[in-house]
């Protein structure tokens, strides 16, 4: 593993992982697999969100040899807290957010890439929501209804025009998009709607674009408490604004 500070790769992959000891290495391997047949200069940025078991000194092993880091949160900060981190550490042309399991695939940044090149996208967001989405492996249906429920309330808390803001695959302009990710405060799961949001009333080009998506079990997300602290987010993300906690200095 190594990493020049001093050096601007392409590209930045973030991976927030949580006691992802598991299915972090076949995750690991598919991207470098998919980075090299790419030709891509890039780094990967496994962020370490506390995890009680192997999850870091197996990412260190995996890296031994290419460029990249293990970032380590203090503790067990949240998802949010976790990208954050990532995005603020990379030092990539543009960062590509993926999930520890690769529910999407890494196979599909080549059409979030297509887009912000062809259309000079800065914020680009996987969505499993659009008609030509290919969701080969769905949630159970009570994990769907909350995630309906949750972007309707989302649509009427924020305005934000998109069917699906919690995919875990979004690429971005890390330079036009670090000012956002500096005034962040969501840590948990609803940072995604925080992250659009503010990316829109910046000025930002956002787009979604469909992708192929697989549910894998072992969700974070709890049925019971975590529903609520993000409506609770989405909530304190429109007071925020409102009160001026978000402009640019």
């Amino acid at each position: 593993m190594r990493r020049d500070l001093g050096r601007r790769p392409f590209l930045s992959v973030v991976i927030p992982a949580y006691n992802e000891q598991e299915r972090l290495g076949a995750t690991l391997e598919r991207i470098r697999s998919f980075l090299d047949t790419e030709g891509k200069d890039a780094e990967i940025l496994v962020v370490d969100d506390g995890s009680r078991d192997d999850t870091a000194a197996l990412a260190e092993k995996l890296l031994d040899g290419i460029e990249g880091a293990v970032l380590r949160n203090p503790g067990n900060k949240g998802k949010g807290y976790a990208v954050r981190h990532g995005v603020l550490e990379a030092r990539g042309r543009w960062v590509l957010m993926t999930d520890a399991d690769l529910s999407t695939p890494i196979e599909e940044y080549r059409k979030l890439a297509e887009l912000a090149r062809d259309q000079d996208v800065d914020l680009v967001i996987g969505s499993r929501a659009m008609e030509e989405s290919q969701v080969e492996v769905r949630q159970s249906p009570l994990r769907q209804l909350m995630g309906k429920t949750f972007n309707k309330v989302i649509k009427l808390g924020t305005g934000l025009p998109f069917n699906d803001t919690q995919c875990g695959f979004k690429l971005m302009d890390r330079e036009r998009v670090e000012p956002i990710f500096k005034k962040m405060v969501v840590d948990r799961f609803a940072f995604d709607v925080e992250l659009i949001f503010l990316a829109m009333r910046y000025g930002l080009e956002v787009r979604d674009v469909p992708v192929v998506w697989r549910n894998a079990e072992g969700s974070k997300v709890s049925l019971i408490g975590d529903p609520l602290n993000m409506l609770k987010d989405v909530a304190r993300v429109r007071w925020r604004y409102r009160q001026g906690l978000y402009n640019p200095e």
